[in-house]
């Protein structure tokens, strides 16, 4: 019978391509990471990995048990859930942190149904400049955009499209931008950092083009600061399509999108938390918000492939 250890040790190098990586993931001496993959190899009578042109890869033998191996580090882990609902309450403190976009469209409402299922549960809601990268972060992360490589677990739950808004006063005034290279004689409203460096914009039916906006007068940080300034006519701006159609519903005619068959690459919406097993009532709200995701979000998923690295 496999070791659970050894199949996680295993498990990890795969996903990361990196010993040195795992080891930190796993909380483990790198030596202690190697043994338990030779122990496994030793167990199995097959060689798993191998070095090549300073890369970690995987045998034939390992690329057909890594399968076998997930499924049953999946079935171990569900079968501790069901065991851990039989005796733990979903209590205690919580913590959430989140990118600014998500928290007043979407994760404020998922937080208050939340509390409502559990009334045990005290929960502390923040946003963050960027997405946590330690080790030792003990809570639930909600990230929109990329996240870089690091120490914590990321969950895809799906992506947001974006589009070009005006008010229609403001197009009105002054014009309606028939293609991207009408979008330098408008203003433009920033949110910052979302259009630094340019945006690429890529047609519906083919072919794409960077476009770098005018300098904008108006700068904010906070998201809703930005869509407000967009529906008040200052220029034209950045927003996600399905926090718009949101706005839209309770304040019809303020938003107007352009160049609707072009888009710009859509931002993914990524969980962040600890490797290892999870408290009862984090494994609770783990669950609470993968439901929660809006199926517009879910069909433009895409799938994160692992990044290979030497270690």
């Amino acid at each position: 019978m496999p070791d659970l250890d050894e199949l996680l040790a295993f498990n990890r190098v795969m996903e990361t391509g990196s010993l040195t990586q795992s080891a930190i993931q796993l909380g483990l001496a790198k030596s202690t990471l190697s043994r338990r993959i030779s122990q496994l190899e030793s167990r199995l009578g097959q060689p798993l990995l191998k070095r090549q042109a300073n890369q970690l890869l995987p045998t034939e033998a390992g690329q057909r048990y890594y399968v076998i191996s997930r499924e049953i580090l999946e079935l171990a882990e569900q079968g501790q859930r069901t065991l851990d609902s039989l005796r733990e309450d979903v209590s205690g403190e919580l913590h959430v942190e989140a990118h600014r976009t998500l928290t007043r469209s979407w994760l404020g409402g998922v937080m208050e149904t939340f509390l409502e299922r559990h009334p045990a549960i005290r929960l502390t809601l923040s946003t963050g400049e960027t997405a946590p990268r330690d080790p030792d972060f003990q809570g639930i992360c909600v990230w929109l955009g990329e996240t870089d490589e690091g120490n914590l677990r990321q969950e895809r739950l799906g992506a947001l499209e974006r589009g070009i808004y005006a008010h229609p006063d403001y197009l009105a005034k002054h014009g309606t931008p028939e293609a991207p290279d009408a979008l330098g004689h408008h203003a433009w409203i920033d949110l910052m950092g979302d259009s630094q460096g340019g945006i690429t914009l890529s047609h519906r039916h083919g072919g794409t083009v960077h476009f770098q906006p005018p300098a904008s007068r108006f700068r904010v940080d906070q998201s809703m600061l930005h869509i407000d300034a967009i529906a008040r006519g200052r220029g034209l701006g950045i927003l996600p399509v399905w926090t718009t159609e949101a706005r839209e519903r309770h304040h019809p005619g303020e938003l107007v999108r352009c160049l609707e068959d072009w888009s710009l690459a859509p931002l993914p919406v990524t969980l962040l938390y600890g490797f290892g097993h999870q408290p009862r009532k984090v494994s609770a709200l783990l669950d609470h918000l993968r439901d929660a995701v809006p199926d517009a979000w879910r069909a433009l998923e895409t799938t994160a492939l692992p990044r290979r690295q030497v270690g």
